[in-house]
């Protein structure tokens, strides 16, 4: 059983954004000591999945959209997690409220989640 089907079940029982915090914070305290144990279980490297996009190359296809991690704290720990490419978003010079809840939409159905913080 993975972390992740272990940890679902509890995580669909919070609203969106209340989980999105939780695991956030996790990574946060978790930091640097916990990521060979996230690499060891989470990055795959595999050839076939190498590709390049606009001269840069990447270690896979599947990337982190800009809205998870919105003051790029926890750039580290999503790579340990596997994925190709990270975007943070754009740095502003103030924090920024962001929409009004509610603002994350699950869609279990699809296996996806909209994000509009």
């Amino acid at each position: 059983m993975t972390l992740y089907a272990l940890l679902k079940p509890l995580l669909f029982r919070l609203d969106a954004e209340r989980a999105h915090t939780l695991i956030a914070g996790l990574l946060r305290v978790a930091g640097t000591p916990a990521l060979p144990l996230l690499r060891a279980l989470y990055s795959y490297d595999d050839s076939i999945l190498w590709l390049e996009c606009a001269g840069l190359g990447f270690q896979n296809p599947l990337g982190l959209a800009a809205g998870f991690d919105k003051g790029a704290e926890l750039i580290a720990p999503m790579a340990a997690l596997g994925f190709g490419h990270i975007e943070v978003g754009t740095v502003t010079p103030r924090a920024q409220p962001g929409n009004d809840r509610p603002r994350m939409f699950r869609l279990p159905q699809d296996r996806a989640l909209i994000n509009r913080l």
